[in-house]
C-alpha cells in the first residue's frame, strides 16, 4: 500500500450541485429558492434565533459613554520632566502649563497632573493644575516651587482682559441659578 493506491470510500464524495442551470437539472428557474419574497433575493440570511433565550446583542451591555463636563487630566511624571531638562526641551527654572502642552503634545483643553515617580535634581517652579503629594514633597526638596492652575490654557485665552498667565490663575466662579418667583 502506497499513496497513489489510497482512494476515498465508495459514495463518499460527490459532485457540487449546480444550481440556475436550465430546467432539465431539476434546479433550474427559481434554483431552488421558491417564488419572490425576501428568501429568495440574494443577501438574505436567516437572523440569529436563539429560541425564546435572550439573544446576545440584548443580554451584552452596550458601552461607549462619554461624560459631557468630564476633564482630560494629562499625567506627567517628575522622571518625564528631569528627562526633558536634561535633553534641554524644557528650560531649568520655570515649567509653564504651555510648556507642558508642547512637550506633551495635548491640547488647549487639557489638564497636567504632576506625579511623583522619579527624581528632580535642579530647583524648578512648575504650574500644573494639579500635583500628587510626592510630587510636591520632591520638587520642595530639590528646591523648586509649585503653583497650582486653576483654568486651561483654552479658558484663560477666552478670558480678554487679562493675559494669558494671570487668566490661568484666576479661580472659577460657580454660576449661581436664579431662583423662580412663585406666584
Amino acid at each position: 500500500m502506497d499513496l497513489r493506491s489510497l482512494r476515498p470510500a465508495e459514495g463518499s464524495v460527490r459532485n457540487k450541485k449546480r444550481i440556475g442551470r436550465g430546467p432539465g437539472s431539476g434546479n433550474g428557474t427559481t434554483a431552488g429558492k421558491g417564488n419572490k419574497g425576501q428568501q429568495s433575493r440574494s443577501g438574505y440570511s436567516r437572523p440569529i434565533s436563539e429560541g425564546g433565550q435572550m439573544p446576545i446583542y440584548r443580554r451584552l451591555p452596550k458601552f461607549g459613554f462619554t461624560k459631557p463636563n468630564r476633564k482630560n487630566v494629562i499625567p506627567v511624571n517628575l522622571s518625564q520632566i528631569a528627562h526633558w531638562i536634561e535633553n534641554g526641551k524644557a528650560s531649568s527654572e520655570t515649567i509653564t502649563i504651555d510648556d507642558l502642552k508642547k512637550l506633551c503634545s495635548a491640547s488647549r483643553a487639557d489638564y497636567f497632573k504632576i506625579l511623583g515617580n522619579g527624581e528632580l535634581k535642579t530647583a524648578v517652579s512648575i504650574t500644573a493644575h494639579f500635583i500628587s503629594k510626592t510630587a510636591e514633597e520632591k520638587i520642595k526638596q530639590a528646591g523648586g516651587t509649585v503653583t497650582l492652575a486653576s483654568r486651561t490654557l483654552l479658558e484663560a485665552e477666552r478670558m480678554k482682559e487679562l493675559p494669558v498667565e494671570e487668566a490661568l490663575m484666576q479661580p472659577k466662579v460657580p454660576v449661581k441659578k436664579k431662583k423662580e418667583k412663585k406666584s
